[in-house]
């Protein structure tokens, strides 16, 4: 491979300039004078920094979602359901993304989308992906044509979604490659996948396909672990494509969602007596992760309610493995000094907390301190990873970056701002822990046209990209 230099480059946010040597795929030094090369890029005083990660994605569900209607603006379930309507000429089965019913004055229920699309099977997926809202020919479709309401939740919401019609096989991976291609453009270099499939086995075909712009690490959904484990796939090590794709961890969920009420919580939520739904039992849940690290394989544990992620702390001390804890949105005051565990890695959507601060200001009042708390977590000596949980938040580590940061994405000031990071911790948090340009790392690179010392939460949300590297190689590249 050639090599390149990218002169006049700010080295990190508020860094001198300085030039940088790519090699073989590597970074080969950082050097105030230019040193010889095959080709020079000259960015004008970008500033370069460690490409970065979006560590939660659903990658069909994300591409799925880009071409769905969206429901995220609705503020009642008969606003949503009128939302529908002016695309009643689509054929096939009618799908809306991105309602968030928790807050609506009124409820979802399967008349109402009778009422606007006779006849019409109609599915409607909440922004947390717990919620399925049916019309009464999707639910017949679905085999629930008796079900009282048409809203579907947890694993009967899964299988509703699972059910619906998907692009030809070759379709869909051109969406989902278009997906990939889009990310590298907002400086993603690679994702956690965490669709519920056989992403190993997936992303292997879309890169025989399709050009492929960013690395993949492909998780395993529970139901396959076995599967997994028969062929031999152990966590981190390469499936294909030159270092492209390696083996995920092991996805195991142990609770609901915030917005479906379903988060396992210590206290109950308002006005009912429900703490939300433990989907694993503890013995289980022990015994499941027990199995996977047995032979190679991280779990990946989904814990949002603080009674789940304290289920979840349990079982990884007891087992001693190293793994994820997905989410971790509400914690036990106890509980953060236990995630130093060695090994351990929190992955958190810090988009999710301006998203949601209504919801946890009425659901989980009193308590909101310790939620989302990424600075309390990170002061006790956690490991964090930033994602987006796409299609719950979009697939852009900039808006990852300015919520963790500025802890607002609108004109009200910011919620809780003890929580939140600061900009290195941010984007070191956005880059696997990254923080620097260092010799012989590989050149996975974004070069932003702006220095992000000092932006504000809008300034770093609209961060423009002029190229992102992966591995020496140009996904995207603009006027430079």
């Amino acid at each position: 491979m050639a090599s390149l230099l990218l002169r006049n480059a700010r080295i990190g946010p508020g860094g001198p300039l300085r030039h940088v040597l790519i090699a073989d795929g590597r970074i080969a030094g950082v050097s105030d004078e230019p040193p010889p090369c095959d080709e020079s890029v000259d960015v004008g005083g970008g500033t370069v920094l460690p490409g970065l990660w979006d560590a939660h994605v659903h990658s069909v569900q994300w591409a799925q979602a880009r071409r769905r209607i969206d429901l995220g603006a609705a503020r009642s379930a008969r606003e949503a359901a009128g939302l529908v309507v002016p695309h009643a000429g689509r054929p096939g089965v009618t799908v809306g993304f991105g309602f968030r019913d928790a807050l609506w004055p009124d409820v979802p229920d399967k008349s109402l989308l009778e009422a606007v699309l006779p006849g019409r099977q109609v599915v409607l997926v909440s922004n947390d992906l717990h919620t399925a809202w049916l019309s009464p020919a999707a639910l017949a479709a679905v085999g629930r044509g008796d079900h009282p309401t048409g809203v579907l939740k947890e694993q009967d919401c899964y299988d509703a979604v699972a059910a619906l019609p998907l692009p030809p096989e070759e379709e869909l991976d051109r969406q989902v490659a278009e997906a990939a291609t889009a990310a590298a453009a907002r400086g993603v270099v690679g994702v956690i996948d965490f669709e519920f499939a056989d992403n190993v086995t997936d992303w292997a075909r879309r890169l025989r396909r399709e050009r492929i712009d960013i690395r993949v690490s492909c998780s395993i959904p529970r139901n396959r672990l076995e599967e997994a484990i028969g062929r031999g796939l152990r966590t981190g090590e390469p499936v294909a494509g030159g270092g492209l794709l390696e083996v995920g961890p092991v996805k195991i969920f142990t609770d609901g969602s915030l917005n479906t009420r379903t988060a396992y919580c210590a206290d109950p939520y308002p006005g009912t007596g429900s703490h939300g739904s433990l989907e694993t039992p503890p013995e289980e849940l022990h015994a499941v992760m027990s199995l996977a690290a047995a032979h190679g394989v991280h779990p990946a544990v989904h814990a949002i309610g603080d009674l789940a992620v304290g289920i979840v702390l349990d079982a990884f001390e007891k087992i001693g493995c190293p793994g994820r804890i997905e989410h971790a949105q509400l914690v036990r005051p106890e509980d953060f000094a236990r995630f130093a565990l060695p090994g351990l890695v929190a992955g958190v959507q810090p988009a999710h907390a301006p998203d949601d601060r209504d919801l946890a200001d009425r659901l989980w009042h009193g308590r909101t301190g310790r939620a989302y708390a990424y600075a309390g977590l990170l002061a006790a000596g956690a490991r964090l990873e930033l994602g987006s949980d796409a299609p719950v938040a979009p697939l852009d580590p900039w808006d990852a970056i300015a919520s963790a940061v500025a802890r607002t994405d609108d004109e009200r000031p910011p919620w809780h701002p003890e929580q939140g990071l600061t900009l290195e911790a941010a984007l070191a948090a956005a880059a696997r822990g990254r923080s620097g340009l260092r010799p012989g790392d590989p050149a996975d690179l974004v070069v932003t046209e702006r220095d992000p010392a000092g932006l504000d939460g809008d300034g770093l949300r609209g961060m423009p990209i002029l190229g992102t590297l992966l591995g020496g190689r140009w996904t995207h590249r603009r006027d430079i």
